[in-house]
């Protein structure tokens, strides 16, 4: 581990996005058709991320996150980022997509609100600019003395999510020869981050998911299911490539390396959200040795905490960023329950490679997020007593 961290054991962490307020969400839409400056609106974001910051401070967390706020999601804000990328929305792609039926058939099944989902596609050779999530991690620095996570969409999502056949064509001959480019972009943002002070560089993979799961139907939320998949054995062969590639460029004498895997974090109806164990993304994993996997854990959907930590593969490998607590439910999880999920990986791992976070964010698309910060708290409040309870049954 980051040696910062190794000082910590049980660490916690929030995994990345948070509700955005109403006068943010306001001013996005100014901002858009032209009435509000990006100053102004730049200060806004800064203003409400430090508010973000000083709940996370006031709970206990012991890594801080940036809340993601100036995100209109998970991935589609890099089109404000990169040259050679544009933000598209669901009727500009449908005119790409081959089976534009299957494809609507598909959003009315999973609850997805075509209004909410905006996706940033290749549209030519991809440039490197003024960094991805660097401003957030600036802006991190300057409100806490706390370790600080930064959150990037992973290079394998971010491919397959701008991936448009007909229109990514202009910029790059196949989907494989985008993955180089965007592993070109990674290695200058890493560096960046790095130079900047990043403690946990953390890369979100939540489309594995999709390919291991789906027994060949494209059932995401993501906007990678536009470009079609490979054979899965190929798709894995070709994410681990991507990934491995963006997890070495980080320095691990500097910050931590991290990847996230979830099964889909859009809807509170758990029940159209993808099932199944990690065991076929173990190898993966192994391939690409982050210093630590931040998983889900707090749902049966995700399978056996027990045979994931039984796994040899997995031994010795990794710290774990175990999640603890469903940010798609009302109900606060009881401090007891994630003791003991926390003490399994302890005594499987060591208690110098186990943290604390939930299973994935609060927001994934800025306008439809799964809670509100009530909630929050409470949840968190819990799990920042749950790690208490651990380091002093662990640590003395």
């Amino acid at each position: 581990m980051n040696r910062g961290l190794a000082m910590e054991r049980f660490f916690t962490s929030l995994m990345g996005s948070m509700p955005r307020s109403a006068e943010l969400m306001r001013a996005r839409r100014l901002v858009s058709a032209g009435r509000m400056e990006q100053a102004a609106y730049d200060e806004l974001v800064e203003r409400q991320t430090a508010e973000v910051i000083a709940f996370q401070e006031s709970l206990g967390l012991d890594v801080i996150v940036s809340g993601e706020l100036g995100r209109d999601n998970y991935v589609s804000f890099i089109s404000d980022k990169l040259g050679g990328v544009t933000q598209m929305s669901m009727a500009e792609m449908m005119d790409y997509i081959e089976d534009k039926q299957a494809f609507d058939e598909m959003l009315d099944i999973l609850d997805v609100p075509a209004v909410s989902i905006r996706n940033a596609i290749c549209t030519g050779s991809l440039a490197y600019r003024e960094g991805i999530a660097l401003d957030e991690l600036r802006m991190m620095k300057r409100c806490t003395t706390r370790p600080v996570k930064v959150t990037l969409p992973g290079p394998y999502l971010v491919t397959r999510s701008m991936w448009l056949p007909g229109v990514s064509t202009r910029g790059y001959a196949t989907k494989e020869d985008l993955g180089e480019a965007v592993l070109d972009v990674y290695r200058q943002e890493v560096e960046a981050l790095q130079a900047a002070g990043a403690d946990i560089i953390q890369f979100d993979e939540p489309v594995l998911t999709e390919v291991v799961f789906t027994e060949g139907k494209t059932r995401t939320f993501m906007c990678a299911a536009l470009s079609q998949r490979k054979d899965p054995t190929e798709e894995l062969e070709f994410a681990g490539h991507l990934i491995e590639r963006a997890v070495g460029f980080v320095d691990p004498a500097r910050s931590m390396s991290c990847v996230h895997v979830c099964r889909g974090n859009w809807s509170r109806n758990e029940e159209i959200l993808l099932t199944g164990p990690y065991t076929p993304l173990i190898d993966l994993f192994a391939r690409a040795r982050p210093q630590m996997l931040a998983l889900e854990f707090s749902t049966p959907r995700a399978g056996e905490l027990s045979a994931f930590l039984a796994d040899p593969r997995i031994q010795g490998r990794f710290a774990l960023g175990l999640g603890v607590m469903n940010p798609r439910a009302d109900e606060t999880e009881p401090v007891e329950g994630m003791v003991a999920a926390g003490r399994m990986a302890a005594e499987a791992l060591g208690a110098g490679r186990v943290a604390l976070n939930p299973d994935c964010g609060f927001a994934t698309f800025s306008s439809r997020p799964v809670n509100a910060y009530p909630a929050i708290e409470r949840k968190v409040g819990n799990m920042v007593r749950a790690a208490a309870l651990l380091r002093e049954e662990f640590c003395g």
